[in-house]
């Protein structure tokens, strides 16, 4: 019976057509989207720096140097340094991996959590639909995203994993919501009856069938959780709830910075721009993607 089911369809070279869709895809999405290429373009210098920040770095991003406290930008320090010697380019540097780091595992454990739930809710209804939708969403969207997050970091304490799991568990809400609705739409379609009249099982229908089918809006919901994810991670450590120093982030450096916004302007101005461009490619891609897969727009220019 199972051998009935649909099953991936592969080429004379044993690729998978689905493989190589989705490369075309993403060319197509690159090509057609200027917009999002110029973000997947800046998010790669930020994730190059995340990943080679130990080489880049000319300075110990944690090093104290009373003596060089306050310097202006120079080539000896391109963004100058703080109000204890530390280079601050070098801790811009060192700050895009926890803020990218936050942002994909706040992400990913969201995503996780709520097309569970979502699938869930949208596939059996009745009471299972109640309970998800009605009581556990309504719970949690009864408070604002951020103070959720602060007041699960003040029980949990100050540390880079209770910082993740209060923003997963502050922005789950979203995702099993729009998971609920694509999933009471894609279960009523031809080709999910057809796989149960053969006798599919419920995991393999929602697993196979369904969720690869509502993937796309997934995709753009999780470029823009990502956004709010490094804003949300930039203010709690700005609050200092987030990362604990001397672990540099650039909500903290930007907290650091407030006492010396006048006479060096700097410190603040260099965090703020790396963080607003991080959440600039993060919103221009999820922007791209919501065009690019939306099919008005795709009739629109004649795709």
């Amino acid at each position: 019976m199972a051998d009935l089911l649909p099953q991936p369809y592969t080429d004379a070279s044993g690729l998978h057509l689905a493989s190589r869709s989705g490369l075309r895809w993403l060319l197509g999405l690159t090509g057609r989207q200027p917009l999002a290429f110029a973000g997947c373009v800046i998010l790669f210098l930020f994730v190059l720096c995340a990943l080679f920040a130990p080489w880049l770095a000319p300075h110990d991003p944690a090093q104290l140097n009373l003596s060089a406290r306050l310097l202006p930008p120079s080539p000896a320090h391109w963004f100058g340094t703080d109000e204890l010697g530390r280079d601050v380019f070098s801790r811009i540097l060192y700050g895009a991996r926890v803020s990218l780091l936050v942002a994909v595992a706040v992400v990913g454990l969201s995503l996780a959590l709520g097309s569970a739930l979502g699938m869930l809710a949208g596939f059996y209804g009745g009471f299972t639909d109640t309970l998800v939708n009605v009581y556990l969403t309504n719970a949690f969207l009864a408070l604002p995203g951020i103070l959720l997050a602060i007041a699960i970091v003040a029980f949990l304490g100050s540390s880079l994993i209770n910082l993740i799991l209060a923003l997963a568990l502050a922005s789950w809400v979203n995702y099993a919501r729009l998971v609920r609705a694509q999933v009471l739409t894609v279960k009523q379609r031809e080709y999910v009856q057809a796989a149960r009249s053969m006798g599919a099982s419920d995991l393999h229908l929602m697993l196979r069938h369904i969720f690869p089918n509502i993937l796309q809006p997934l995709l753009v919901q999780a470029a823009i959780g990502m956004a709010a994810a490094v804003l949300s991670e930039a203010t709690l450590s700005f609050l200092g709830l987030g990362v604990q120093p001397p672990t540099p982030t650039w909500g903290a450096m930007l907290n650091d910075a407030r006492s010396h916004i006048f006479e060096s302007p700097y410190l603040m101005f260099f965090p703020a721009v790396a963080l607003a461009l991080c959440v600039f490619s993060f919103n221009l891609i999820g922007d791209g993607l919501r065009d690019y897969l939306d099919p008005r727009s795709r009739l629109r220019e004649g795709l």
